[in-house]
């Protein structure tokens, strides 16, 4: 399994960025999909989550992003989207991209739930 993110960049306060997952050797719409990161100084912290179809597709996301960013995923494409609107300060971290093909998780906010993860992609936001 490879996941492969992108979409990381500088961008002003207020701005936008969408980020990308693109997966491979795992189908996503069987999967449980989320993305985490890590600040400077930081420990890594989830940010937001989606259940495999067959798990009931739910979407989970950290409280001090939910209403400004958005898990989306593109079956055909095998990638997985986040929507960063927006942005501050804070959100600046390198973003990882994590998989799990289990029909449930015990968490889907632990990091240590997620058997494959991205190499990271980094996201800075200046004031």
């Amino acid at each position: 399994v490879q996941l492969q993110a992108s979409g990381g960049g500088l961008v002003q306060a207020g701005g936008s960025l969408r980020l990308s997952c693109l997966a491979s050797g795992i189908t996503i719409s069987n999967a449980y999909m989320a993305w985490f990161r890590q600040g400077p100084g930081k420990e890594r912290e989830f940010v937001a989550a989606a259940a495999a179809r067959r798990s009931g597709s739910n979407q989970y996301y950290a409280d001090s992003v939910k209403g400004r960013f958005t898990i989306s995923r593109d079956n055909a494409k095998n990638t997985v989207y986040l929507q960063m609107n927006s942005l501050t300060p804070e959100d600046t971290a390198v973003y990882y991209c994590a998989a799990d093909s289990r029909l449930i998780l015990s968490s889907t906010r632990a990091w240590s739930e997620y058997d494959y993860w991205g190499q990271g992609t980094l996201v800075t936001v200046s004031s």
